[in-house]
């Protein structure tokens, strides 16, 4: 049996990846799940799936899990302590699903042990892309990508020489607005941006997909975890979500991996490497479909992309300022204090801010370093939001 752990269990990507469980559960030992205030669910799966130990990020809701589990053999714990020590337990295969910033001192924790790490978060590799393959490298553990895009672009250089790539091109949907008129965008909801044409999402990265700060990420990822150059990752819009990246080589030669919109194709893919296994996903009637549309994105629809290629020309840290400047707008959005076009000009003068502060932005990153980077961006997000609406 693999010993495996999920961090991140309750949302999008954990709920996918315990549905590929439930269906061979023989073959898995849970040793972890974790969660956030979702306690019932949390619990529920704890309990159906066996799990040595349950872990909710948040230590008010501690009483509630271990109510909820009592009389099993379930282990509660809580906090963000809590949540590195789940991912030192030793597993075999650890699923990062934790959103945001808060993912990255788990999956650190994780690869220390050696272990293969299926990244779904993404915030990682943006905020501390050098620190996390580092740690991989150190400690002989296997970091296999879990983002559509980058499950993709990692299957299509399958046998591979990285020298003999030309380029990466990674689609996007567009999100909620992609059909809209420019002049509209100032005025959308929140209820609005959460209604994605093609994929079932968590709030916050359905209202990514739709400022396309989701995209303007996995740019950098792309970057980090496959060593390329900015110039060579190109962006297309690809509204029906089939082609989920392309791998362009020097000999002109295109590889594109395409696949029904469901994230299974790429968490299967990551539990199961280096095998293939049949999978519960749709497969694809090309003759039905009939055709597949592309557009380049347009600059001042999507501004996040801009932003994404600057913070990579600046390179050091400004992965962590862009990440925590986003996370803390996208914050804001939610609680309806700023438009959905402010977003994209709060983490546009935070960038500003941090771009010639090389003391700070080109200090050895290490974690320490990055979560202070962090959090001094979420400050200065919330200085820029309170002059913009004061």
């Amino acid at each position: 049996m693999r010993k495996i752990s999920i961090l991140g269990a309750t949302g999008s990507i954990g709920q996918n990846t315990i549905d590929l469980i439930r269906r061979d559960s023989g073959a898995y030992d849970v040793v972890a799940l974790t969660g956030g205030a979702n306690i019932a669910r949390l619990a529920e799966d704890a309990i159906s799936l066996n799990a040595d130990l349950a872990v909710t990020a948040y230590p008010n809701r501690l009483e509630e899990l271990r109510t909820a589990l009592a009389g099993t053999n379930v282990e509660v714990a809580a906090g963000q302590q809590a949540l590195i020590e789940a991912a030192e337990r030793p597993a075999d295969w650890i699923m990062s699903a934790i959103v945001g910033a808060a993912g990255l001192a788990p999956g650190l924790a994780a690869l220390r042990q050696g272990t293969a790490l299926a990244l779904a978060n993404k915030e990682s590799l943006v905020c501390a892309g050098a620190l996390l393959l580092d740690t991989a490298r150190e400690h002989n553990a296997r970091i296999l990508p879990v983002d559509s895009e980058h499950s993709a672009i990692f299957q299509g250089l399958v046998g591979e020489d990285m020298s003999a790539v030309e380029r990466i091109i990674i689609t996007a949907s567009g999100g909620a607005f992609r059909d809209w008129p420019l002049e509209k965008l100032a005025d959308a909801t929140l209820e609005q941006a959460l209604h994605h044409p093609n994929w079932e999402m968590g709030q916050r990265i359905t209202i990514d997909s739709a400022s396309m700060f989701n995209k303007a990420m996995e740019v950098i990822e792309t970057r980090e975890y496959f060593g390329v150059s900015p110039e060579q990752i190109e962006v297309l819009i690809h509204p029906e979500s089939m082609v989920h990246a392309l791998v362009g080589f020097c000999d002109g030669a295109i590889m594109a991996h395409l696949g029904a919109p469901d994230m299974r194709h790429a968490i299967g893919y990551a539990l199961y490497w280096p095998d293939r296994r049949d999978l519960p996903v749709e497969r694809l009637d090309l003759a039905r479909i009939g055709q597949l549309n592309f557009a380049t994105p347009d600059p001042a629809r999507f501004p996040a992309l801009g932003l994404a290629y600057r913070v990579m020309s600046r390179g050091g840290m400004m992965g962590a300022v862009f990440n925590g400047a986003k996370e803390r707008a996208l914050d804001h959005f939610i609680a309806g204090k700023i438009g959905f076009l402010e977003m994209a000009s709060i983490v546009e003068h935070v960038l500003d801010h941090f771009e010639d502060q090389s003391g700070l932005i080109d200090d050895a990153m290490t974690l320490d370093n990055v979560l202070r980077i962090d959090h001094l961006a979420r400050q200065r997000a919330d200085m820029v939001m309170t002059k913009q609406t004061g």
